[in-house]
């Protein structure tokens, strides 16, 4: 029987890219998305082509959730629940920018509440409610699952300052405590919690800095000098969800060309 992911914020960029390495895997996938229908159709018809060209096959499941809101993330469970009725895989990756960049001097309370709202409080009582679930799988003895995963996507802004984005960096840093916490409350009943943390990704997001960022991976930024790309944070789920992290939990995987690396 094939497994079932869900992956949040998946219509597009890492998600859409999350997606379709999981596709070619024999994941069945909740596809979940904020606003935009039309990019969730297309990410979903090219996964069920992605898993084609590979032999297999495999069912996409649409569901519009704003994971900031109790009631949707708990229809979120749900519908994966009715549809598939198990869960393999959480792929925790639906964050959002600040709407307009801002010196800390200068921004918002009510920036700050959005992101903290998308960026932490959903990924954290999503996790909490998808954990509950996994472990009501685990025992059961006629459930098929015993190892399922959570995977979260944070970003380098956990760990480092743009005083323009400050609200970012500060969601991005909480967020990042949601793994070793997790996986140190679901080790023992077989669940491995881990954290991708991306680089500089060629995205929607990053696109209108794109002139900035061209500059600075030229100017070695990471010492692997290209745009990381959704299909690179995608193979690092894959890897993850192939099972080839046994023995690891609560890990940080870093999908950033070496950003991380301090140099002289």
């Amino acid at each position: 029987m094939n497994r079932v992911a869900l992956i949040t914020g998946a219509s597009r960029g890492i998600g859409r890219g999350i997606a379709l390495e999981l596709a070619k895997l024999d994941f069945h996938l909740v596809i979940n998305y904020a606003s935009d229908l039309a990019e969730a159709q297309q990410t979903a018809r090219d996964c069920v082509l992605e898993a084609g060209s590979c032999g297999k096959t495999i069912r996409t499941e649409l569901c519009q959730a704003d994971i900031s809101q109790s009631a949707d993330r708990q229809q979120l469970i749900e519908f994966t629940k009715k549809q598939f009725g198990r869960l393999d895989l959480l792929v925790n990756n639906a964050g959002v920018a600040p709407d307009v960049r801002a010196d800390i001097l200068d921004a918002s309370e009510e920036s700050f509440d959005r992101l903290i709202a998308i960026n932490v409080k959903g990924p954290y009582f999503l996790t909490q409610l998808a954990a509950k679930w996994m472990l009501e799988q685990i025992r059961n003895p006629k459930s098929e699952i015993r190892n399922p995963k959570i995977i979260t996507v944070s970003s380098l802004s956990a760990y480092t300052a743009s005083t323009s984005r400050g609200d970012y960096c500060v969601s991005k840093a909480a967020l990042s405590m949601l793994t070793p916490l997790f996986a140190s409350r679901l080790a023992e009943h077989g669940i491995n919690v881990y954290e991708i943390r991306p680089g500089v990704i060629a995205t929607d997001m990053t696109n209108p800095v794109k002139e900035k960022y061209d500059k600075l991976i030229a100017g070695g930024l990471s010492p692997i000098k290209r745009w990381g790309t959704p299909e690179d944070v995608g193979k690092a789920v894959a890897a993850i969800a192939q099972d080839l992290l046994p023995f690891s939990t609560g890990e940080v995987i870093n999908v950033d060309g070496g950003f991380h690396l301090r140099r002289l």
